[in-house]
């Protein structure tokens, strides 16, 4: 099948505005290889803070440093499926009911895209919950978006359990 031809002038006008604005939006947005050497390795060493500050909140059960990481409509998706909101995440933290005795991290990737901070990562992790011991190995993924007052805030995060040899879930 070939393609439709515009038929007419204001199509093939339309056509063209189209093309022009997505060109400009393409332009305009920055791009990894257009942020300086300095500025990527500047922004890779923030988030890398960040991501030891939100370990340092689970594990401490810091409320005040959680609230400040954590965007206003942060969504979060739970290794059981379940979705959590900024105000769950904190009211579970705040009650407890999911005790972190330690949280291993490695294989840690960050991607930068302008404004907004991919982070992919491993974590070991030692903890209970309400129907009891939840320690296991997972894969998470934390989106960090810079706000318009140029702070990093986390506005999504999914993890999902890896399966052992033999596990049948």
């Amino acid at each position: 099948m070939g393609m439709r031809k515009a038929s007419s002038p204001a199509a093939k006008d339309r056509c063209l505005a189209i093309g022009f604005a997505i060109l400009v939006m393409l332009a305009a947005t920055p791009s990894l290889h257009a942020m300086p050497r300095a500025e990527r390795h500047g922004t890779r060493h923030e988030i890398e803070h960040l991501e030891d500050a939100w370990r340092s909140a689970v594990l401490k059960g810091n409320i005040a440093a959680m609230d400040a990481l954590l965007a206003d409509d942060y969504m979060a998706i739970t290794p059981t499926g379940i979705l959590q909101s900024k105000e769950q995440t904190l009211a579970n933290l705040r009650s407890g009911t999911i005790h972190f005795n330690s949280i291993d991290l490695s294989d840690r990737k960050i991607r930068l895209y302008g404004t907004t901070a991919l982070v992919t990562s491993r974590a070991e992790v030692a903890a209970t919950g309400p129907d009891g011991d939840i320690s296991g190995s997972f894969r998470y993924t934390r989106v960090y978006v810079k706000d318009p007052r140029g702070v990093w805030r986390i506005v999504s995060f999914e993890a999902s359990r890896i399966k052992q040899p033999g596990e049948h879930h």
